[in-house]
């Protein structure tokens, strides 16, 4: 099977609407969100319906619990927490019936895939982006390959076996990796804000019988996602950081 992962989409549909179009045209089976629908962006609804209608699996992310009100955002940002209760009032009683179906659940299995928004570990807050936070969770991590979202940064960390160094890259377009051996801890980067310097849309494409995961970026209308931020009310900040990648 051929799934397409995804992660933090984070309300900015020209971006999502750009990763299934390339997602089409790859001929995928299934694709997987690890969460953070909402969150930053102008489009909620919009891009809750598309994601209802093409997920198989879909995760539940920080921020999508933050707008239907689920935990404390008083350690958000400023513009996070900004943008987390404008989403709240801004999200259709469809949308919220989408979030809270999900039911909470940041973790889950595909295809004997671990599958966590943020990490192993802590499903809702960890961001695994250093070796050290890496090695705990790989210790502790059910599944030998675990695909994870939360940072936004499209990386990998990987270990041979239990006594030897971790190996951590980022995973620019065009990275192609075999999982057939050793464990894994991957991240496909961020759909709607990457934060790597590279604007572009990610995902990845995963093919479970091979075993072999593949890195993409997708070019997409930045600044029609920037100017819906902007009149939507949202902070600047969230606009302008669409154009950086960071």
């Amino acid at each position: 099977m051929k799934a397409a992962v995804i992660s933090d989409i984070h309300a900015n549909l020209p971006a999502l609407e750009a990763v299934l179009g390339a997602i089409d045209e790859s001929s995928v089976d299934e694709i997987w969100c690890l969460g953070d629908a909402v969150g930053y962006g102008a489009s909620p609804n919009e891009c809750v319906r598309l994601l209802q209608q093409r997920c198989a699996v879909w995760l539940v992310g920080n921020h999508d619990l933050a707008a239907l009100g689920q935990i404390d955002i008083s350690t958000f940002s400023p513009s996070a927490a900004e943008a987390a209760l404008w989403t709240r009032n801004a999200l259709s009683e469809y949308s919220t019936g989408v979030l809270s179906g999900l039911g909470g659940q940041a973790s889950g299995q595909r295809e004997g895939f671990g599958l966590y928004h943020a990490s192993p570990r802590d499903p809702i807050w960890e961001y695994v982006v250093e070796t050290d936070l890496a090695e705990d969770c790989l210790n502790v991590q059910e599944y030998r390959v675990s695909l994870i979202g939360h940072s936004h940064i499209a990386l990998y960390f990987t270990r041979v076996d239990e006594m030897s160094r971790i190996t951590s890259e980022l995973a620019p377009d065009g990275t192609q990796k075999s999982l057939v051996a050793g464990q894994w801890l991957i991240n496909p980067g961020s759909v709607g804000q990457p934060r790597d310097r590279d604007r572009r849309a990610a995902w990845m494409a995963l093919e479970t019988d091979s075993l072999t995961a593949s890195f993409h970026r997708v070019e997409y209308p930045v600044e029609i996602a920037a100017e819906a931020i902007v009149e939507a009310g949202l902070p600047q900040h969230l606009a302008d950081r669409l154009f950086q990648g960071h």
